[in-house]
């Protein structure tokens, strides 16, 4: 069954929180046998102002940039599709999932977390039909590892206090529950004895339960303690929500110390339950992890760093830390972007985002691959544009990995018929993320060092703050077009599109009356070599990511602003009306050189992943 003729057939299950439950299974079923898996995340928004990329970005300041600037957003949305191939038949089976995805704190102990949304986002959000109400109302809880630890022990810590005060406890002593008796400030006596009595009547009554009035925190941990001491053996107490958040406890009768031991068993269960239930989606992402599975994606480098600070770990400071958190956790990694915008996949395209990759991908010299679907795919309404729904968007990077991935071995000779996820042809893409918009180095390398181009053509240059676009060009005009970067309202990158000038630019410029000119390499230089006190002393940044960003002007003063609302869709940028020129090429044999281990700096995250 060929894709094209399922272009209305329901494609991807909608999963939120009522739901989760019932069809975590299925899924755990279909990654644990998948060939590989595509992702994809949806986000409140992309990057802060004060953080902006640029073309002359190392790796490291990108993901510096992305740390600080972007995990402030949310990932709402995650899709994932699985791809089990089946060689008898020279096909893939296919499944795909959509889950809405939101923070629920489950109790006042567990993160209340705070994030950004970015206008610009939502309303490119909104106009893609997507559903910000299942977000909010049906999203499914997570938790992070740590965070679930911390919950635990408090849990323990409480069931250990409760059964202190059970009368069928052996630790249980009624005189020394009554002389722990708090004293009762002034101010609440009425209110405590008031609530006695109403227990005291309604342990005489013939009602099992009764719910007291809602109250504040501390009013409930008064009545927890006084009545508990005033009724020590036949009576209970917990505390409810209603579906207004509303807070109150609820009384029952205990029938017999073995009765209330079994309450009080329940009671730690239905906690432990509520906590399972909390770490919810991050469930998920350990099956992922733990199947070692490929994992693809489309521009990756957001959905990846977003998936690990909210279901992992918050993004470590060290870039090389982070290189390594990675590959613990996701051990292998394929971006479609990359693949696309490398030779010989390069050559026989144009457009790199995912719908214009679609599209092209189905026409020769390419060929869509046999895609079928099972037959227990839930029903969803597939009859209008889906794209930027996460489900339906991990399915087209799949598709897409697939038919790169065969086009590699039909141009091998001899030629091979299906190329799977494990063939030596993807080696040289593996751990490898796509850098969007920086022309010379293309890609995070996970595994290896990252590459380090020759900059001698780029220039740091200091000015008034009264200067525009055009000054720059017209004090680099007899070295040909330049591309501008700006840092601040008086610095700037320049790069020069004729290389070969380089030389005689320093020789040339070097210092003006109002201008100063280094070379790129004596900039790095100048900034790797300050220490935290120089740092202090001068108040120099250590790179650009501490720079406010510098808007392009120009000779009537007005901006010209950028709003990139989705990654995939941003190609590589455009400067004085000239396509940025391709750079390195991926080296596609095993390299030796690898990056350092840097596990042991990871912390105790670890071993609760």
């Amino acid at each position: 069954m060929q894709f094209q003729h399922l272009r209305h057939r329901s494609i991807y299950a909608c999963i939120c929180v009522s739901d989760f439950k019932e069809n975590l299974e299925a899924v755990s079923k279909a990654i644990s046998e998948c060939s590989f898996l595509a992702i994809d995340g949806e986000f409140t928004g992309l990057n802060t102002s004060s953080h902006n990329i640029h073309a002359f970005d190392t790796p490291e300041e990108r993901y510096q940039k992305l740390r600080q600037g972007a995990m402030e957003f949310l990932l709402v949305q995650f899709g994932i599709c699985t791809f089990h191939f089946d060689e008898e038949q020279g096909k893939y089976i296919t499944r795909a999932f959509s889950f809405y995805v939101f923070p629920r704190p489950h109790n006042r102990q567990a993160p209340d977390i705070r994030f950004l949304c970015q206008s610009s986002s939502i309303d490119f959000m909104v106009a893609q039909n997507f559903d910000f109400n299942k977000v909010f109302k049906d999203g499914i809880p997570y938790l992070l590892p740590s965070d679930e630890q911390k919950l635990r022990e408090s849990l323990q810590q409480k069931h250990q206090i409760m059964e202190k005060s059970d009368v069928s406890s052996p630790g249980f002593s009624p005189s020394s529950h009554q002389k722990n008796q708090p004293k009762i400030p002034a101010e609440h006596r009425e209110f405590i004895e008031d609530v006695c009595k109403k227990v005291e009547e309604f342990e005489k009554s013939d009602l099992d339960v009764m719910s007291l009035a809602p109250c504040n925190g501390y009013a409930r941990l008064l009545i927890y303690r006084n009545v508990k001491a005033r009724f020590p053996a036949r009576i209970q107490m917990e505390t409810n929500t209603d579906n207004k958040k509303v807070q109150y406890i609820v009384v029952s009768k205990t029938k017999s110390p073995e009765d209330a031991k079994r309450k009080l068993e329940e009671k730690k269960a239905e906690d432990y339950e509520q906590l399972d239930d909390a770490v919810g989606f991050s469930k998920v992402i350990r099956m992922i992890s733990q199947s070692g599975k490929l994992v693809v994606g489309h521009n990756m480098l957001l959905d990846v760093l977003h998936t690990l600070h909210q279901f992992i770990s918050p993004l470590p400071e060290d870039y090389e830390e982070f290189k390594s958190m990675t590959k613990c956790c996701l051990p292998r990694l394929l971006d479609t972007k990359l693949m696309a915008t490398r030779p010989p996949l390069k050559d026989q395209l144009q457009y790199f985002s995912l719908g214009e990759l679609h599209k092209t991908l189905q026409s020769k010299p390419f060929v869509v691959p046999n895609i079928v679907f099972p037959e227990d795919v839930p029903s969803y309404d597939n009859s209008g544009e889906q794209l930027h729904q996460a489900g339906y968007d991990a399915y087209i990077t799949g598709l897409c990995f697939i038919t790169m991935a065969n086009y590699l071995g039909s141009v091998q000779k001899p030629p091979q018929d299906a190329v799977t996820p494990d063939s030596p042809l993807l080696q040289g893409y593996v751990n490898r993320l796509y850098l969007m918009r920086i022309n010379d180095i293309p890609y995070i390398d996970l595994s290896r060092p990252d590459p380090l181009p020759s900059r001698e053509h780029v220039f740091h240059v200091r000015f008034p703050s009264e200067w525009k676009a055009s000054d720059l060009n017209h004090l680099f005009s007899p070295f040909g077009n330049i591309q501008i970067v700006w840092l601040d309202e008086t610095s700037a990158f320049v790069g020069l599109y004729k290389k070969e000038q380089a030389h005689t630019v320093l020789r040339a410029l070097t210092k003006g009356d109002n201008y100063h000119v280094i070379s790129y390499n004596d900039y790095r230089k100048r900034i790797t070599e300050l220490t935290p006190t120089n740092q202090r002393k001068r108040k120099s940044p250590v790179s650009d990511v501490d720079l406010p960003a510098k808007r392009p002007r120009s000779q009537k003063q007005e901006t010209k602003r950028d709003i990139t609302t989705i990654p995939e869709e941003a190609e590589d940028e455009e400067v004085n009306g000239e396509e940025a020129k391709e750079g390195n090429e991926i080296d596609m044999t095993e390299e030796d050189a690898v990056t350092q281990d840097h596990s042991e700096d990871l912390g105790g995250w670890v071993e609760m992943w």
